[in-house]
């Protein structure tokens, strides 16, 4: 005979993961700096941090993402304590994640901490008191999060058209570096758009037929303008806010892939048309990956870690003597020599982790990870999806054979040669 509390205990055990989706208000104040240091002048759309919450056996798992720029060191770690605290769970089960807009805030609190060491007027950086609004969104948004028991999780994945392009290209044997507004020129708009990644994958938790999150993956910057004041999530924004309003009020999350070294540099020429039509482009891609889901139960919910040193590039002298001899540097060159400082100096790890669900994993690695470590990745395991961008304080994480050839990415990072071999074996690990 089945009583009440039986009945209630099978629903329990047939409903093992519960998703609560949250948003929280991410838009800097005015004033405030945006990357690098340029301070805030108008909010053309709001930023955001979207996010779910995992329960499962007891344990709950955050997988947030961020319409930022970059959030590294301290910075980085205190926000994942106050989404640890508003979910109730550890910081060590917390991913946070930048979709890395350049309309955007790149905050380091470490990199903050050494310049007001070191210098008698830092560049502009971001008050102690807006992040702590920050970090209060963030707890009371995850507090505020209602769980929904999960029946089905859906993976679906489609092309997307005219959107990322490769930054690295070799022409007549040379490195070609194609920015973000490339087709600014016509004879980079010509050059190829590969290699990229080209598919935008999607995954679903449902109850009872109706989704309730989607979380999408995709590989690009997402970048169409830069550093002029103005704040927005830019096309990436537009796209998932836009489609959220089409799908029925399941909320939204994106997270950039590795797309360390591919922009939409082909198809932009820095103009709003552009911007517009890239958005809906993109946003026909995720229409695209949703009509594509394929549905299973949830499975067994699984969480690892990897601790990984990194080397530091081998030019860290030269930062030091910026902040040595600040007086003929920008601000931008001062804040960026003390984010290579501080990462060379670094006493805590970075992290990789990856969420199993089933049968379908995610794979959540830090820094501004270049596309052959996704290829990789998905070359291991078919059913990974990619989320870079976390703490951000190594920069471009690079393979060995960028640092040989040169060009703007291996400028950009703080790590050095052999960040390859260590960043592999970290993701063959998780993903073994």
């Amino acid at each position: 005979m089945i009583t009440a509390a039986s009945l209630l205990l099978l629903l329990h055990v047939a409903a093992d993961l519960r998703v609560a989706p949250f948003r929280a208000d991410a838009t800097p104040d005015m004033g405030e700096p945006l990357i690098w240091t340029t301070p805030v002048t108008k909010i053309m759309d709001p930023l955001y941090a979207k996010g779910v919450i995992l329960e499962s056996k007891g344990k709950r798992y955050v997988m947030c993402s961020m319409d930022w720029c970059g959030i590294s060191g301290s910075t980085h770690r205190m926000l994942t304590e106050a989404l640890a605290k508003g979910a109730n769970t550890k910081p060590e089960y917390v991913e946070l994640h930048t979709l890395h807009q350049h309309s955007a805030p790149y905050v380091d609190g470490d990199a903050y901490a050494l310049m007001r060491k070191l210098l008698p007027k830092p560049p502009l950086l971001m008050s102690d008191a807006y992040l702590a609004k920050l970090a209060n969104n963030l707890t009371r948004a995850a507090q505020s999060a209602t769980f929904q028991d999960i029946d089905q999780v859906g993976l679906g994945e489609a092309k997307v058209e005219k959107v990322a392009s490769a930054r690295r290209l070799k022409v007549d044997g040379k490195l070609v570096i194609r920015f973000s507004t490339g087709a600014k020129d016509p004879k980079m708009a010509a050059l190829p758009e590969a290699p990229i990644d080209p598919m935008i994958r999607t995954l679903t938790f449902a109850s009872k037929g109706k989704p309730v999150a989607r979380m999408h993956y995709y590989a690009t910057h997402p970048q169409t303008f830069c550093c002029d004041g103005r704040v927005s999530g830019d096309m990436i924004n537009a796209a998932r806010e836009g489609f959220e309003k089409e799908d029925g009020g399941a909320m939204q999350i994106n997270f950039d892939g590795a797309g360390g070294n591919v922009t939409v540099g082909k198809y932009n020429d820095g103009s709003d048309a552009a911007r517009e039509a890239l958005a809906e482009r993109l946003k026909q891609g995720i229409r695209d990956s949703v009509k594509a889901t394929q549905w299973t139960s949830p499975g067994d919910v699984d969480w690892r870690a990897e601790n990984i040193r990194l080397p530091h590039r081998p030019d860290l002298a030269d930062h030091k003597a910026i902040l040595a001899a600040p007086a003929k540097r920008t601000d931008i060159e001062i804040y960026r020599a003390a984010i290579s400082v501080v990462f060379a100096e670094r006493k805590r790890p970075l992290t990789l982790t990856a969420l199993r669900i089933g049968g379908i994993r995610i794979l959540h690695m830090p820094g501004e990870v270049l596309l052959e470590y996704q290829n990789f990745a998905r070359s291991l395991q078919p059913n990974v999806l990619v989320a870079a961008y976390g703490d951000l304080q190594s920069g471009y994480l690079c393979p060995d054979v960028a640092y040989q050839e040169g060009g703007y990415e291996p400028s950009a990072s703080n790590a050095g040669p052999g960040t390859e071999a260590i960043l592999k074996g970290a993701i063959r690990k998780l993903l073994r």
